[in-house]
């Protein structure tokens, strides 16, 4: 059973020192990357997203699926409560942001429109995820030998 992770909370100040001007961007003001800009929309190793902010994991390369939309997109969260979901009337649009439970940093949005099994598409912008590749299997023991 996996605990749940401390919140962080630290000032803006704080979040400008540690993130990319980008980063910063999208993760502290809510912004939007470049459609098909981002280092993860084409990235198709299997491994472990996770909150470039925090480190939280957050979605798993098993369901990233291609939806043509421009950025990453997943259609479910490693675990609920790794993500919070907020209505957001921005921009004169009705969609719901996806922020991160830990640190409160905004991830992107979800749509009800992506594929089976849960018809969700959790479009997510690469400059608020980092990627923790997943190790080979067998690669740790052959090197024992």
């Amino acid at each position: 059973m996996q605990l749940a992770q401390k919140a962080i909370k630290k000032s803006e100040e704080e979040w400008k020192k540690v993130l990319t001007p980008e980063q910063y961007h999208v993760l502290r003001q809510k912004g939007t990357e470049r459609p098909f800009s981002g280092n993860f929309y084409y990235n198709k190793e299997k491994g472990v997203y996770t909150c470039a902010a925090c480190g939280q994991e957050l979605f798993s390369s098993n369901t990233k699926f291609e939806s043509g939309s421009g950025w990453p997109s997943f259609y479910d969260v490693i675990s609920n409560d790794k993500v919070r979901l907020k209505e957001d009337t921005s921009y004169f649009m009705n969609r719901i942001e996806v922020i991160c439970s830990r640190c409160g940093s905004h991830l992107g949005h979800v749509f009800e429109d992506g594929p089976a099994p849960t018809g969700k598409r959790y479009c997510i912008n690469s400059v608020s995820l980092n990627f923790k590749k997943e190790e080979e299997k067998g690669k740790k023991g052959e090197e024992r030998k």
